[in-house]
């Protein structure tokens, strides 16, 4: 019911900058103050994360709406507090940083704190581990304001570096103070990235379980899903397959299958046989009808066996997989298995030969024009870090042509690939110790 009535809200907001002439719609647009405005703003901004991605595109059109409103206002409206707070609000949201500077310099009565507009400047401008300290203390001090969960989550984003436990502690308020919002999405998605980069395991569970439970269909959802694979992969010594029931029991069966499968890839990669079985069993159960699944499973799952001495048959399992029913990605990791079993069941040579020069030139050969997947591109996240411009790098000579090669595979690819070299390296080395 409450869903209902503020979208029409929201649509009659719509409605009143699409309809009339240009002289109307500017007069009806002044008679509507920022505050207002952001109201609708943060409708939309948590309609999205609750899953209607249509919403997307109304989320573009009010920030560009706001920002014009807030460059062409009288300043007077700035002598509500509610407004200063809109506008700031605005800039922790993905709005035009300028506008920002805009305003506080025509700020000629002292309405915006000059402390948290500096501090925003220095945040948005990406250099946000400047203010980290300074701006945690203003954020405890404005925590019974609307600016509390704002500046709470972005103090968390500028701590992560220096204190990740207290950056913790910052997102935590964020989400308690703004429940259902933007802002809980971004502060539990951030958590669980920190929790599992600092391998804080037991905290890392819980972010991963309320993320699932409440933001499932959110646009950034995807983000959620590479974490929490993360997370299962590092430490299935800890987290059991009735923790990963636990937090996958939120989602239909679709996306259960997908994230096991991902884990079941990623587990593969790693060598962790037991947990790849799990997770390529569990698949193949919620497989039904879905085309591919299947062979997926049978793929990650026989990776795992290359290093044993079934790789005849694990060899054999992968190569019977239709090609069809893999992706580039994955033609590209059933290649990258296929060199490193020929390197296994491959006769010894010549011990005077270099064994280890002739394992690097083939497995080069069969991989080297193996090409990356691009990421699963997302909605542009309002509430993200701002980074700095990438800085250009060198090309590499002529004489790191291989090491080019391998830096251009998929990371997993280039991971297994490696993981293979290593044990064949070894091998060569034991050969040579043999030799005349």
């Amino acid at each position: 019911m409450m869903l209902r009535r503020v979208s029409i809200s929201v649509l009659a907001f719509a409605a009143l900058v699409g309809l009339g002439n240009a002289s109307a719609r500017a007069n009806d647009m002044d008679t509507i103050q920022p505050f207002q405005m952001l109201r609708s703003l943060q409708f939309v901004q948590d309609t999205v994360v609750l899953g209607d991605h249509s919403a997307a595109e109304m989320q573009r059109f009010m920030l560009g709406t706001i920002d014009e409103r807030l460059r062409s206002a009288d300043q007077v409206i700035f002598d509500d507090p509610r407004n200063v707070d809109a506008a700031l609000i605005y800039a922790m949201s993905g709005g035009n940083p300028a506008t920002l500077e805009f305003l506080v310099a025509r700020d000629i009565n002292g309405n915006f704190d000059n402390r948290i507009a500096d501090s925003l400047r220095k945040y948005l401008s990406g250099k946000g581990t400047l203010i980290a300290k300074s701006l945690g203390e203003i954020s405890k001090e404005y925590r019974n304001t609307d600016l509390a969960p704002y500046l709470a989550l972005v103090a968390g984003n500028v701590t992560i570096t220096r204190d990740p436990v207290e950056a913790l502690k910052f997102y935590d308020w964020a989400r308690l103070t703004a429940p259902g919002t933007i802002v809980e999405e971004a502060a539990l998605r951030r958590s669980l990235a920190v929790a599992v980069d600092a391998k804080i395991v037991d905290k890392a569970g819980g972010y991963a379980n309320r993320y699932a439970r409440r933001y499932l269909y959110s646009p950034y959802a995807s983000q959620f899903a590479d974490l929490f694979v993360q997370l299962v992969v590092e430490h299935y010594d800890v987290i059991k397959q009735e923790d990963i029931e636990a937090t996958l029991g939120y989602m239909d069966n679709d996306r259960r299958r997908e994230v096991y499968l991902r884990i079941a890839r990623k587990a593969a990669i790693a060598g962790r046989k037991d947990l790849t079985k799990m997770a390529a069993d569990q698949a193949r159960a919620l497989s039904g009808t879905a085309e591919g699944a299947d062979a997926l499973a049978n793929l990650y799952g026989g990776l795992v066996n290359l290093s044993t001495d079934k790789v005849d048959d694990a060899m054999q399992a992968i190569m019977d997989i239709p090609a069809e029913s893999l992706s580039p990605k994955d033609l590209a990791l059933r290649r990258a298995a296929e060199a490193v079993a020929k390197e296994v069941l491959r006769k010894p040579e010549p011990v005077r030969e270099s064994l280890t020069q002739a394992n690097a030139n083939t497995t080069d050969a069969d991989t080297g024009a193996m090409a990356s997947v691009d990421a699963d591109s997302d909605l542009q996240d309002p509430t993200a870090p701002p980074t700095p411009a990438s800085v250009p790098q060198p090309q590499p000579v002529s004489a790191e042509a291989a090491e080019t090669n391998a830096a251009n595979l998929d990371p997993a690819v280039r991971t297994f690939v490696d993981s293979g070299r290593t044990k064949l390296d070894a091998i060569d080395d034991l050969l040579k110790q043999e030799g005349p």
